[in-house]
């Protein structure tokens, strides 16, 4: 996935001294695809990142959050949701050379760790990460959203508490065909 320039930290000047620290802020655009199918950071919305790098033996620890603006559907109405939210991450990005060495020691995962580059460290995957686990699986507009009719699709919020269809038993469909039609008669208020 290519990374967002603007979430890819300059870190010539952090020393590679254990324990020299660098504050990163950012003032940024979201990325397309930041966040999960149903709710997600609204592409090109502001993101404003806070982080600080430490200097690490076998890498950099990166402590931050980022504020971003979410955007999604509800699962029960549709309705569209839109909020603010911080999410925090904490994340280690290995030297290429300490990753190397978590692969050649048989760890399975050392292919999905994050790595610094040469003169710069990209943020963008450790925020992914942590905002798509920050989201809700099942985003709501409300808690207690009634949800979509079943049988006209409107909301039910929207509709009056004695809303309601008409429903006959599907089996008796076959025999109400063999009625003949039944008017009601204005001045007598029977059927006929």
């Amino acid at each position: 996935m290519a990374s967002t320039a603007g979430l890819v930290v300059d870190i010539v000047d952090l020393p590679q001294q254990v324990g020299a620290i660098k504050n990163v802020h950012l003032e940024t655009s979201a990325p397309a695809d930041l966040g999960a199918e149903m709710i997600g950071a609204q592409e090109d919305s502001p993101l404003i990142v806070d982080a600080e790098l430490t200097s690490l033996d076998n890498g950099v620890l990166v402590r931050g959050s980022a504020d971003v603006h979410l955007r999604g559907q509800c699962v029960r109405c549709l309705r569209d949701i839109e909020e603010d939210t911080t999410v925090s991450f904490d994340e280690l990005y290995f030297t290429p050379e300490a990753a190397q060495a978590q692969a050649d020691e048989g760890d399975e995962e050392a292919d999905e760790l994050f790595t610094v580059g040469d003169t710069t460290l990209d943020l963008e995957p450790a925020l992914r990460d942590a905002l798509v686990l920050a989201l809700p699986f099942q985003p709501l507009c409300r808690q207690d959203c009634a949800g979509l009719c079943a049988q006209c699709g409107q909301r039910l919020d929207d509709l009056p508490a004695d809303h309601h269809h008409e429903q006959l038993d599907p089996r008796w469909s076959a025999l109400a065909a063999l009625l003949p039609e039944q008017e009601e008669d204005p001045e007598q208020g029977e059927r006929h």
